[in-house]
């Protein structure tokens, strides 16, 4: 038998167990150490002090602290002593289920959803990818009517709620002694910090790459400081579940995102293409490769010598050696409309010329509409060659032709004299 002496906080929660006795009792379970480690935070305050009145000054009654318990949870207020502790149900009526699934799996379906935009934002770095979000808000708006309507209780007595808690009450006290869960749990409070700290740096990203981005950070602000406020309550407030969990899917999947975009960035430079190369070619209507240079395709090329005058039937190939064959088009005869002659790598193509004209032969006529189409040869623009300067010369060229002068510059040996 043991003779130590209950502390004040022992007795205290005890009759806060009292107060909340008509909750199921891993409700009450969760309550209480949701509490029980400010109370002994306090006792710790108070020192020799430490006594149930000493409590009941700074907290109130148990009573009365449990009924604040409850209303910050939104669990039902204790029946009455002339009030039946049970209700008899009609027949096939559960109150609330539907609404109580409906908020639970409205927080399921938010979360998950809220972490997926998060991650393609991220690794897109394209805020267009939150436009998503707003068909999250309703649901997310529906499902904090109901708890504030009807609290949630009804969602924590569904019976995968009630399967769910217990097996992580189970997990947690097989874990209990585990240093680095206490280390986690211990580090519980600088999570919301986090998540603040990340919802602004993403939304500042997100303006770096589009301006317009802008239009987002307050919403990001506001999100970040309701996480702060809403966050260390929720562990007696289970109401506020329905903001943090969210808002932690948000941070998780932005994180994620920026991470493998970070990677990816690194890596490959993917996000800072060089506009003045080849992209991957396209394909045409025929099924050839077409050349692009940045992100347009190219119709034409066309070459020059260095005295600036256009060069004709100019074949191009690759670095490796392969012709850069794409689709040749013409104008088909008798029709005046387009069509394909075959492929080569031949440079530069005719320009096709296409239209409509009149019975009278003017072009984009409104009395016939015959098509036309005929073929333009020439350059369309005048190109300026850079002229290169003579400091471009290398000076190892000009030496060796310097030294091959010499021979050059001096007379035949005079015959030997007799």
């Amino acid at each position: 038998m043991s003779t130590e002496k209950p502390t004040a906080v022992r007795v205290y929660l005890a009759r806060v167990r009292t107060a909340l006795a008509d909750l199921p009792a891993g409700e009450i379970e969760e309550i209480l150490e949701d509490v029980r480690p400010h109370l002994a935070e306090m006792e710790s305050e108070l020192g020799a002090d430490a006594r149930v009145e000493a409590l009941i000054e700074r907290l109130g009654t148990p009573e009365s602290y449990a009924a604040e318990l409850r209303a910050s949870g939104g669990y039902p207020s204790p029946p009455s002593s002339g009030e039946a502790a049970t209700v008899v149900l009609a027949p096939g009526k559960t109150p609330g289920l539907f609404g109580a699934r409906f908020a639970l799996w409205g927080l399921v379906f938010c979360a998950l959803g809220l972490a997926l935009f998060a991650f393609t934002a991220a690794v897109q770095l394209d805020p267009d990818a939150l436009l998503g979000l707003l068909i999250l808000v309703p649901v997310l708006a529906l499902s904090l009517v109901f708890l504030f309507r009807r609290g949630v209780s009804a969602v924590l007595e569904l019976p995968e709620v009630v399967r769910a808690r217990e097996s992580v009450r189970s997990w947690r006290a097989e874990r209990e002694d585990d240093k680095a869960m206490a280390y986690l749990r211990s580090l519980k409070p600088a999570w919301w910090i986090v998540c603040a700290v990340v919802l602004l740096a993403f939304g500042l990203l997100l303006m770096v790459r589009h301006t317009y981005a802008a239009l987002l950070l307050p919403f990001l602000i506001a999100a970040a400081a309701a996480v702060v406020w809403a966050g260390p309550k929720a562990r007696t407030d289970r109401r506020l579940l329905w903001l943090a969990v969210p808002v932690s899917a948000f941070v998780i999947g932005g994180a994620f995102g920026g991470f493998g975009a970070a990677i990816d960035l690194i890596a490959h430079r993917s996000y800072y293409p060089d506009t003045t190369s080849y992209s991957s070619p396209t394909i045409d209507t025929y099924g050839n490769q077409q050349l692009r240079y940045g992100d347009e395709e190219l119709q034409n090329v066309y070459a020059f010598d260095a005295s600036g005058k256009p060069l004709a039937d100019v074949y191009l190939y690759d670095d490796q050696g392969r012709p850069l064959t794409v689709t040749r088009y013409g104008c088909e005869a008798g029709t005046g409309a387009q069509s394909k002659l075959g492929e080569d790598n031949r440079f530069p193509r005719p320009r096709l010329v296409q239209g409509t004209q009149d019975d009278r032969g003017n072009r984009d006529g409104y009395n016939g509409y015959r098509p036309y189409c005929h073929e333009e040869t020439g350059v369309p623009f005048a190109a300026a060659i850079p002229t290169p300067t003579s400091s471009a010369t290398p000076p190892s060229s000009a030496a060796p032709a310097s030294s091959a002068a010499k021979p050059t510059s001096t007379s035949s040996p005079a015959p030997p004299t007799r």
